[in-house]
């Protein structure tokens, strides 16, 4: 089965909260209820390498530490324009590359899956270290409720 949904972790591993994304892919792939409908990837700290597949999927789910001007802890879901509105804001990224940056290209490939949606966790600090805050890894079960309702809630729509 080809998978449909792109499941995307974005984050450095070793700046403390910013490895939130990575941290919840990593944790909903080791429990993957999906029967093979979902790819799961660690995008790291993003490169133009990830344009080839969000243009090859029809759902896109990116969980990223997100700097929202919300309490540290906080999970925000934005989908579809939302997200656009969300990454347009907030354009400025420690990433080679910004999400919105690959957006930009599958615009113009026409190639953006039409639903899509980012998981946001704001960080409390980004800084060296090989664990994320204990108000960070507290949400992270709460970022893996919210992809897991995202992806009921398309299947849903799907069916």
């Amino acid at each position: 089965m080809t998978p449909t949904t792109l499941l995307l972790g974005l984050g450095n591993t070793l700046l403390t909260d910013e490895a939130a994304g990575p941290l919840v892919v990593g944790r909903l792939q080791a429990e993957d209820q999906t029967e093979g409908r979902t790819l799961y990837l660690d995008g790291g700290t993003l490169s133009f390498t990830l344009a080839g597949p969000i243009a090859d999927c029809q759902r896109l789910i990116v969980v990223d530490a997100a700097a929202m001007g919300t309490p540290p802890g906080t999970v925000q879901v934005f989908e579809g324009m939302a997200m656009d509105r969300q990454l347009s804001l907030h354009a400025k990224t420690v990433h080679e590359v910004s999400l919105a940056d690959l957006f930009d290209i599958a615009r113009l490939t026409d190639t953006l899956p039409e639903r899509r949606a980012l998981v946001g966790i704001e960080p409390a600090v980004v800084d060296w270290g090989s664990e994320p805050t204990p108000v960070v890894q507290a949400a992270i079960p709460e970022a893996m409720a919210r992809v897991h309702d995202l992806i009921a809630a398309w299947d849903a729509e799907a069916a």
